[in-house]
């Protein structure tokens, strides 16, 4: 990153496109508006977001400041030449969070926000974590699904365990 706070060398890939909205699901499936499925899997997620659609108007600091509601911001920062096919008068910019859930959370609420009168496409960015990262997502990814899988055997002993107490004093 150079001093004036501008990413350098990062350009835009297919997953960074916004997905066409799907106008094939059944009305009971369908919500109160039109939306793309996208299935991610822990390699798709990342604690980098790309932000895209934000207006030129030096909007570093309040973008920073909605960043920061869903977690911790590491580092946030313009992307110079993006892509030639941006539209006019609006940035990119470069967000990481220290914690994967964070991400998550702020992909989700920040995702089609109107900011400042540009509607925000916010999209992971994968590419940009480094070995360490990715190391430490998977490690997270796999302990929290070894707790899950503990809950769920504790839950079932323990079910196990109350419908046998009852039949035992069932009367024969």
């Amino acid at each position: 990153m150079s001093a004036d706070g501008i990413a350098p060398n990062i350009k835009k890939r297919p997953h960074h496109n916004r997905d066409e909205l799907c106008k094939s699901r059944p009305s009971y499936r369908q919500g109160k508006k039109l939306t793309a499925v996208k299935v991610y899997t822990i390699n798709d997620e990342s604690q980098h977001l790309i932000i895209r659609g934000v207006p030129a108007l030096n909007l570093q600091r309040e973008l920073k400041n909605l960043c920061m509601r869903y977690g911790e911001v590491k580092l946030l920062h313009t992307i110079a030449n993006y892509s030639q096919d941006e539209e006019a008068f609006t940035e990119v910019f470069h967000v990481l969070y220290a914690r994967i859930q964070s991400a998550r959370f702020a992909k989700q609420m920040i995702d089609d926000k109107n900011f400042f009168g540009g509607i925000l496409h916010v999209c992971y960015a994968p590419e940009l974590e480094s070995l360490s990262e990715t190391r430490q997502k998977l490690t997270q990814r796999e302990n929290d699904v070894l707790k899950r899988i503990r809950k769920q055997s504790n839950q079932n002993v323990a079910k196990v365990t109350s419908s046998s107490s009852v039949a035992s004093r069932a009367p024969t």
